[in-house]
């Protein structure tokens, strides 16, 4: 087969491509980071991920029998706003159908709706129902929290708790949440290229924590176990945001508090994949943290 995957030199697009690779699948991506280093040594070719130009889109596309979609946007940053990527996604997928893709597979969240006041899960809602509308046959996987070697949250908690003597908790800390490994949502993904059916499922973890018990396992593993304040939501955002001015970068966005504490991370559905944090934390507690994760560097 011949599968396109947005997003294969970044994080889970990578993980996804290393998978399909390993079964013998042609593989290339579309990306709008052509300079990022390549972890595949040309196996991959990269082709632009240029939403202003329809026709190149429908070009790049034409010949791939599947196109694994893992495209979208934390947070909003000059013209890269999450509306904008609603309409990207549209064109996208629009794409796709004009060149004869049979099938889509595309990564979105948890509990997206479109009556959300939420830009992220709004427009993850959008995604979809562009997806569904389109006629191609499709699997959409809906993760929670990615953690893995490359992810963000989980890396930058241990950080601040290596770094700081408190850790300021966005409320009390009691909403829950169900991480997933990144290379078990991969598996997902692949498997969801050869299936036939459409369908929509969650894509979590085995462990469920409220965020203040996440935050007490990482630091039991990293050998930091500090105190944890309560602090006022919004409060909890402001020392965040001054933080990001010494990392030059966004730390956390008042979505990301919202929707955390609304308990839109997590699910009702079985987990699908296996994968526990506390294990992968108990192998990994040496590394992880060690190092700041910075998105804007990642994307910007």
């Amino acid at each position: 087969m011949r599968i396109a995957v947005t997003g294969a030199f970044s994080y889970s697009g990578k993980y996804i491509a290393k998978r399909l690779l390993e079964r013998g699948e042609e593989v290339y991506t579309l990306t709008n980071h052509p300079n990022r280093p390549d972890p595949f040594n040309g196996k991959v070719k990269a082709l632009p991920l240029n939403f202003a130009n329809g026709e190149e889109l429908v070009n790049n596309l034409r010949g791939a029998d599947v196109l694994v979609n893992t495209y979208w946007i934390r947070f909003d940053k000059g013209s890269n706003t999450q509306p904008k990527a609603v309409e990207n996604t549209k064109v996208l997928v629009n794409a796709a159908e004009k060149a004869g893709v049979k099938r889509i597979v595309h990564i979105s969240i948890t509990n997206p709706s479109a009556d959300s006041h939420l830009p992220y899960f709004w427009g993850k809602a959008a995604n979809e129902k562009a997806v569904v509308d389109s006629g191609m046959s499709y699997a959409i996987l809906r993760p929670t929290v990615l953690f893995g070697k490359e992810d963000i949250l989980i890396n930058n908690i241990a950080w601040l708790l290596r770094s700081l003597p408190i850790f300021g908790l966005p409320g009390n800390g009691s909403y829950k949440l169900s991480p997933v490994y990144v290379g078990d949502l991969a598996k997902l993904a692949v498997e969801s290229v050869y299936a036939k059916d459409s369908y929509i499922w969650d894509a979590v973890g085995p462990d469920e924590f409220s965020f203040k018990e996440l935050v007490e396992l990482i630091g039991q593993n990293v050998g930091k176990q500090r105190l944890l304040i309560p602090f006022p939501p919004r409060l909890a955002l402001l020392a965040a945001q001054f933080m990001s001015v010494f990392v030059n970068d966004v730390m956390l966005t008042p979505e990301e508090v919202d929707g955390l504490m609304a308990n839109l991370l997590i699910s009702k559905e079985s987990p699908r994949c296996k994968t526990s944090l506390r294990n992968w934390l108990e192998e990994h507690k040496s590394t992880v943290g060690k190092q700041y994760a910075s998105e804007l560097a990642r994307h910007f």
